[in-house]
């Protein structure tokens, strides 16, 4: 049976879902119309339209809802940089003309909210709105200047509601968004709330807990995977997922770093299987064609632990792994305390 969390999160998947194929297939519209306004400007010798339209329908390849790995890296500066030259055109064609052109500024507020960050949103809009206001005063020879004033103010207004909703609706949804997007793993901002209610039932109990921190080590491959790991990130959580406990709960910390939280599980059954996930997670990169490892480390509860000491223990584990080579799962107590030696886990890799 589905909890009323599961149903939440389903229905917060769906919604993003639901807005990525909306915003694509909007923005591929866009793209095709600036595209064909482009090509009759061409026929009709409007050449600065040509060239705005242009700009405009690569400020829309560039974004995010054209396609998902726009929002990777450089291709945000590429869009902002975009944007900037669609607006001087824009102010531009205030003093050259043509007057038609000067309308595509209605839409300079609401781009600006979306693609900057709001207080430089707020400066370009109001740079727009001065340099509108200056050319319309010198073009005496413009009869629609005032309106076209007022036109413009009146969009800055409602673009300014416009973000307003935006922001309250974010911080409406935001404790429902308890999900990452990509994994499908809790959000990293519960996970010290949730670790400290773990740690306190686990005391009142008198029960074993344990934490797994796996990282892919990335470090040790002469290539950079980063985009190819990207891809199959969805895969990685649905792994992670089908080999926990329905009570077990699992987050992203980092870009390739997840923790895990094993309710009742001492350490060294949280090593065996921290050491049969990292197996697993190996199988799933190799199946894709990535030559990566993966490490994991693990750190038990202990007497004067709260969730911050925890997960620096894990993430202590965890370099350990990584520093002698990778490739294994090392535990906390293993080589925080006088301890055994290593021990040969398996051909793959130790486990210690």
């Amino acid at each position: 049976m589905l909890t009323q969390t599961d149903v939440r999160e389903r229905m917060d998947t769906m919604a993003q879902m639901a807005e990525k194929f909306l915003l694509s297939r909007l923005s591929r519209a866009g793209f095709i119309v600036l595209v064909a306004i482009a090509l009759l400007s061409t026929i009709y010798g409007a050449h600065l339209t040509t060239v705005t339209a242009l700009v405009a329908a690569a400020l829309i390849f560039t974004g995010r809802g054209f396609h998902p790995q726009r929002s990777r890296s450089p291709w945000p500066t590429i869009n902002r940089l975009i944007l900037g030259a669609f607006l001087i055109l824009l102010i531009g064609s205030l003093w050259s003309g043509p007057w038609s052109l000067v309308h595509w500024l209605y839409t300079a507020p609401l781009l600006a909210f979306a693609l900057l960050p709001i207080a430089w949103a707020i400066v370009t809009t109001l740079a727009c709105a001065f340099l509108a206001m200056a050319s319309t005063y010198w073009s005496t020879g413009l009869a629609e200047r005032h309106q076209m004033i007022s036109a413009f103010l009146l969009t800055i207004m409602l673009s300014a509601v416009l973000v307003l909703l935006r922001e309250y609706k974010s911080r409406q949804l935001a404790p429902l968004r308890r999900t990452d997007e990509l994994t499908q793993a809790a959000s990293r901002e519960y996970l010290s709330a949730d670790l400290h209610k773990e740690i306190q039932r686990s005391e009142r109990e008198g029960t074993d807990m344990s934490i797994i921190m796996l990282g892919l080590d990335t470090h040790l491959s002469d290539t950079d995977p980063d985009a190819d790991i990207r891809s199959i990130l969805p895969r990685i959580g649905r792994y992670l997922h089908s080999q926990l406990r329905d009570f077990d709960t699992y987050y992203r910390v980092a870009d390739l770093q997840f923790l895990i939280i094993l309710p009742g599980i001492s350490t060294s059954d949280a090593a065996s299987r921290a050491e049969t996930i990292r197996k697993g997670l190996r199988g799933l990169l190799v199946s894709h064609g990535l030559e990566l490892t993966v490490s994991a480390g693990i750190a038990g509860l202990n007497i004067g632990d709260d969730a911050d000491s925890l997960q620096q223990s894990a993430a202590n584990a965890l370099r350990r792994a990584q520093q002698q080579g990778g490739n294994r799962t090392q535990s906390y107590s293993a080589w925080s305390h006088s301890s055994p030696p290593a021990r040969e886990a398996d051909a793959e890799g130790p486990m210690t």
